[in-house]
Formats: structure tokens, sequence, C-alpha cells
């Protein structure tokens, strides 16, 4: 993305008379910096402003610059200074300049689960009619999302962002950024008890996400949850009950999807994707791309065809011919239910094995919610591997419920390889499933991926 330096005058204290045009914004001073904006990052125990230096040497044409902090005598001149009350503030009030300038077409997206899901959606229906970009990986914070903007290319109609939260005031910050055309509320789930205590809590910091909405923009939502209500003159409400907009009617399994129709509607679509919560993420992406004048029948077509971000119900062969389902990129009480179904419904298989591990920022609910899980594992998984002081839970529940499953739990993910170490066959199907911070996917090795 490109910008020119009117648009740091705008934000900051006192004008730089230089007519600049910079070719980006640069964090990292070990990358190239070549015509950038360097805009150093202030956090508790790191900052930025140290290594000025070493931007101006990696090619860093202007900075911006927190004013209570002394700038280098013997750098003066060589770099053009934006100074600013707050780099952070900055950066985000120059993304807001970044949006107004270009005008594209802003799809906010956010959601205790599924977030992901429905930006990868949105992508593969919109694309084929415009010029999208949309939130790399996890870059979904008061960070992540400017950065987001200043990355787009110049010539993008459609900007999909990813709005994640921990607590709240953090989703009304980033709409306000953003200040988006289509909002996505995905469903309200657990992810961030520990920090909210309450999944009424939840939907509040969700629901922020209409504040910075436009006036005659549309806020989409989960219509099956109840938490969820309108806070917004144009509402769209998807999922499978009665007072929907769009409701989920007929739905036909395949092997690698769904077939499905929307009430009052012919046509059906279909979704090659695991995981009966995906068809809810389609309809989302469905009203959405609705708005932008995309067909059904292009909708129909990009829906049958799309592939996920890595990790989220991502399928290969063993080298011993088993089935993997990877969906260890994150983990709630949801997702992990919404998992174990997808496992539970697969057919052809004489071994469905769970593999759980530990799910975090659950707060004072963390051991009920892991407990609870037992409660999912349907008869047809023939096996429960627990991996994790957590997810010992899981297994405690089963045990204690006298679930009609086999269940075997591990301290660590190199006990639980060793155990599977041979079981498995061209018979098998296997689930990985846990928060992030367990990295449960690197028991992978053992499980022994092909390239």
């Amino acid at each position: 993305m490109k910008f020119s330096s009117e648009l740091l005058n705008k934000i900051s204290q006192g004008p730089v008379d230089h007519e600049l045009v910079f070719e980006g914004v640069a964090t990292d001073t070990r990358k190239d910096c070549t015509n950038k904006l360097f805009v150093p990052i202030v956090g508790e125990v790191f900052d930025g402003h140290r290594f000025i230096d070493a931007a101006i040497v990696n090619g860093a044409t202007g900075t911006l610059w927190d004013k209570s902090k002394p700038f280098p005598k013997d750098l003066v001149g060589k770099i053009n200074v934006y100074e600013v009350d707050d780099t952070t503030v900055g950066f985000q009030e120059l993304a807001k300049q970044i949006l107004k300038q270009q005008k594209p077409y802003v799809i906010g997206v956010t959601g205790s689960n599924g977030k992901t899901t429905v930006k990868d959606m949105l992508e593969a229906v919109l694309s084929p009619k415009y010029k999208t970009f949309k939130t790399q990986g996890n870059l979904n914070n008061h960070w992540g999302l400017p950065m987001t903007v200043l990355a787009m290319p110049d010539d993008t109609d459609v900007l999909i962002l990813e709005m994640g939260m921990s607590g709240p005031g953090e989703i009304s910050l980033l709409t306000q950024i953003a200040q988006p055309d289509v909002a996505v509320i995905t469903n309200i789930g657990e992810s961030h008890l520990l920090q909210l205590g309450s999944r009424e809590n939840i939907a509040k910091a969700k629901m922020e996400i209409a504040e910075g909405l436009k006036s005659e923009g549309v806020l989409v939502i989960d219509g099956d949850e109840t938490l969820l209500t309108p806070v917004h003159k144009n509402v769209i409400s998807c999922g499978y009950e009665d007072q929907n907009d769009l409701q989920i009617d007929r739905i036909e399994k395949r092997e690698n999807g769904y077939v499905f129709t929307l009430k009052n509607e012919k046509e059906p679509f279909e979704i090659s994707l695991l995981g009966k919560h995906n068809i809810k993420n389609a309809v989302y992406s469905i009203a959405s791309a609705r708005k932008l004048g995309i067909s059904d029948d292009q909708i129909r077509k990009s829906l049958s065809s799309l592939t996920l971000t890595g990790m989220r119900l991502e399928k290969f062969r063993s080298s011993t011919g088993a089935l993997i389902i990877n969906d260890a990129y994150n983990a709630s009480p949801t997702s992990m239910k919404a998992a174990l179904e997808t496992l539970a419904e697969l057919e052809g298989f004489n071994k469905k094995i769970a593999i759980l591990g530990d799910m975090y920022e659950l707060g004072a609910q963390e051991e009920y919610l892991h407990r609870d899980i037992a409660t999912a594992v349907k008869p047809s998984i023939t096996e429960v591997i627990t991996v994790g002081d957590k997810a010992k839970w899981i297994y405690d529940g089963m045990t204690e419920n006298e679930t009609q499953v086999s269940a075997v739990s591990f301290d660590n993910k190199e006990d639980a390889a060793s155990y599977l170490s041979g079981r498995l066959d061209d018979q098998t199907a296997v689930l990985l499933k846990a928060s992030r911070g367990l990295g449960l996917e690197t028991i992978l090795q053992a499980l022994g991926k092909e390239s």
C-alpha cells in the first residue's frame, strides 16, 4: 500500500515539509525497510524506538515518533520524523485515514469460533468478481488490523478484516478503525470466559462490532443465538430456526461435505468441507456476497471448491493410509464438540480416534467445561486420547459417566505419540483438537504425515 506524507501530516503534530510517497510500513528493522515508514512498537518490555538507527540503515525514509521520547541528535535530518502522542494510536489513525482515502468495501468478521473459516469463505466467493485482500494469519488485534490495512494492495476492492479480542472494548476499537460496510458475528462460545466471566459478557463484547458499522451497513448474525440481539437497523439473521432471514432447510451429508438449501429457495448449495457447523459459516458468506451483487451461481461454484487456512479440519492421509483430520489450530468447548460430531459422522472406518488436548482461557469453569466434553463423545467414536493436565478432565468425565468409548490419558504429546505408534491403518480416522498453545499438531510427525 502506497501512501503520501500528506496523510501523516493529518495525524502528526507539526507537518513535515517534504512531500514523500511511502511504499508501506515496517515494524521489524531486521527486514527490508526501503522507502517505508518505520512504526516503533512499544510494549511492556519492548520499545521499537531503540531501533531507529537500524530502520534508517535498512532504508526507512520516515518514522512515527513518540514526542515524549528524545530523538537521537546524530540522526536528525537522516529520516523524516512524524511526532505523535502515542505510536500505536498514530498507527491506528493512519490506517483509518488510508481506508477513507482508498474506500475499499470493508467486511468485518468476529465471533468466538469460525472467524477464519468465514474469512476464507468470503475471499473464495468474492474474489472471482472483486480484487480482495484479507487478514493474514492471526493479525486481528489492535496492531494486526492496522497492519492488514497498510498491507492491502492499492487496487483492493474488498477488504476482509478478522477482529479478535480478549476483553471488552477491543472490538469497539477495531470496528471504529475499519468502519465496515458488512459486519459478521459468527457465534458466541466460551472462549475468553477467563477474561469476561460469562457468555452474556462475551456477546456484549462481540456486538461492539456494530458500533463502527456504516449507517447503511449490514450486520450478519447467528440468528439461533439468543444472546445476539439486533443492535443495528439492517440485520440479516442466519440459522436453523424459523425466525431467521436465511433459514437453513434441507441438509444432505456427502463424503467430503454437505449439500443444503435455504428455505423458500429451490437450488441447493454445496460445501466441500467436513463439519456441520460450516454450513452456517457458509450462509454468513452467502448473505455477505449477495449484498455485493455476487450471483448465486458464482457463490455455488466458489463454495463447492474452497479450501481453508491450515489446521482447520485439514484432511490428509498418513503413510499408513489413515485419514488424519487436523483441527488443532485452536479449541473451545463449542468447537471441540463440533469437531467430535464431525468425526462421529464419518463413514467407512473401523476405528475413529479423537486426540483431544487442553483448552485454555476458560476461567473458573474450565474443569466443568472440559468434563462436559465427554457428553459429546458418540458411540461411533472408538477411542479418545487426551493430552495435557486440563484435558485429563475430559478423560475423567468419560470414566465417571461410564461412556461406552475407550479412553486413555497422557500428560504429554510424546507419550501419546508413542502409544499411537503402529496402531493406524487405512481403516482408521484420527481427529486432532486442542488450543493453540498446546501445539498438538507436532504429533503429526509421529502419525506418519505424508508430504
